[in-house]
């Protein structure tokens, strides 16, 4: 399942974070990577060691996906690793890869879903789409700054080379309280029943049993 949220963050938020950016030490991406993915890697990332601010930065973004409701239904988040932030200018680009299945220091958090959170706007920079291989055929994500795209780790995917301007992006890593991507499209469904229904007709027996069955099949399916 391939969930787009707008407006994850607001212009003014996006102006600030991508400010304090221009200013930070980028690295070669290659740093962060291994395996096949280091070997496609094209890109800068912000060394978090030589510029503090981004850690607050990458909290920021943490946050805000965590008070996203479209994000907490559509992903179930059990721990949401600290954003990276990525930049690409003209000739760079993260050729097709899959994302490591466990991540941190111990290898503890499992990559369920990874998010890319665009910080340029699509007319600042040409190329650089988001592009995932998916069962419905491929599919290429270039979103408005602030907006985000939720994906499985598990695909095969990269980022098409910027031919002009600069590609800012945030991109993270959750590990989801259920493992399977089709329980999670199959709760988002139900949530967006349950949603409907208690909008239309809260007092219905129909809206307390869509909760109860969203309740119970949340509880048999997710993982502690």
């Amino acid at each position: 399942m391939l969930t787009i949220i707008p407006d994850l963050l607001t212009p003014p938020e996006v102006k600030r974070i991508t400010g304090q950016l221009a200013q930070g030490a980028f690295v070669d991406g290659k740093s962060t990577a291994s395996g096949r993915a280091r070997d496609v890697k094209e890109n800068l990332q912000l060394d978090k060691k030589l510029s503090p601010e981004g850690l607050a930065l990458a909290k920021e973004i943490q946050t805000a996906l965590g008070k996203n409701k479209e994000f907490q239904r559509a992903v179930r988040p059990r721990h949401v690793r600290p954003p990276l932030f990525s930049r690409y200018l003209p000739g760079m680009q993260y050729g097709l890869h899959v994302d490591r299945a466990l991540m941190g220091k111990d290898g503890s958090v499992r990559s369920d879903v990874s998010v890319t959170v665009f910080l340029s706007a699509p007319d600042q920079y040409e190329g650089g789409e988001l592009y995932i291989e998916s069962p419905f055929g491929p599919q290429e994500v270039k979103l408005p700054a602030g907006s985000a795209v939720c994906y499985p780790s598990s695909t095969l995917h990269r980022v098409n080379p910027v031919t002009k301007g600069e590609r800012l992006a945030a991109v993270t890593w959750v590990q989801s309280h259920l493992r399977s991507a089709e329980d999670r499209e199959l709760l988002h469904d139900l949530e967006r029943i349950f949603q409907r229904l208690k909008k239309v007709c809260p007092e219905a027996e129909e809206t307390d049993l869509a909760q109860k069955s969203l309740a119970n099949l949340l509880r048999r399916l997710a993982e502690s």
